[in-house]
């Protein structure tokens, strides 16, 4: 399912216009994308957990050269399946 597929069964579900269904959903992305930013999480009971995560800064192997380089710390997005959207689609 694309962005655009997403939207279409959304705005089918809540009975909402496609137009206020993509704006729910970018909303929605723009939010979780600027607390995940701040540093901190966003937690949906039920289905699950978005979070920033630390990666630390390793050595790494060229798979061309097989040269070793530095790979810089960074921040990875993250997300935790909640117990209950785990048991939805292990049924």
């Amino acid at each position: 399912m694309n962005k655009a597929e997403l939207i279409a069964a959304m705005a089918e579900k809540s009975e909402l216009s496609k137009k206020d269904s993509e704006k729910a959903l970018s909303a929605f992305i723009d939010t979780v994308t600027e607390t995940l930013k701040e540093g901190d999480k966003v937690s949906l009971v039920g289905f699950g957990t978005f979070e920033a995560r630390n990666r630390a800064a390793r050595i790494g192997i060229n798979p061309r050269t097989k040269e070793k380089m530095n790979i810089e710390a960074t921040k990875t997005p993250s997300f935790k399946a909640g117990k209950a959207f785990k048991e939805v689609l292990r049924k």
